[in-house]
């Protein structure tokens, strides 16, 4: 960036160089005097010119810097607002899953014991729901 504004500058006093000396040449052949005075104001003029453009290129910069970084704070926000409710709705399910499958599970084991691995096949399964939302919410903060 400094490099930048740098180069810009060096190129201004450059090319105010070459056409002050240009303006010299030619207002010695047309016998015009040229005063040492007007020669240095108008590179000074010039620049202030290029020094205060290039300010306000700097402030314009840092201003699109602090608004890209507003934009970004708040896109992750909102990115891990969505991996709390992915993560606490797939625990939510999950629970109301395995309460009403613990409870059928009991009461057919009481009749049936021989029904034991299919009733906690269906309990995995209900708890499955959870894992599913805690993936989906790791998902979505590799993406913040």
């Amino acid at each position: 960036m400094k490099r930048k504004i740098l180069i810009v500058v060096l190129g201004m006093i450059l090319l105010l160089g070459v056409l002050s000396t240009t303006t010299l040449a030619t207002s010695r052949n047309s016998k015009n005097e040229v005063t040492q005075e007007m020669v240095q104001s108008m590179v000074d003029e010039k620049v202030s010119t290029a020094v205060s453009s290039a300010v306000s290129q700097m402030q314009a910069e840092v201003q699109a810097k602090d608004e890209n970084e507003k934009q970004e704070n708040k896109s992750n926000g909102i990115g891990m607002i969505a991996a709390a409710i992915a993560t606490g709705l797939g625990c939510i399910g999950a629970g109301i899953a395995v309460a009403v499958v613990a409870s059928s599970a009991v009461g057919a084991i009481s009749e049936n014991p021989s029904l034991l691995g299919k009733t906690i096949i269906f309990a995995g399964l209900a708890e499955g729901i959870a894992i599913y939302g805690l993936i989906i919410a790791i998902m979505i903060l590799n993406k913040v």
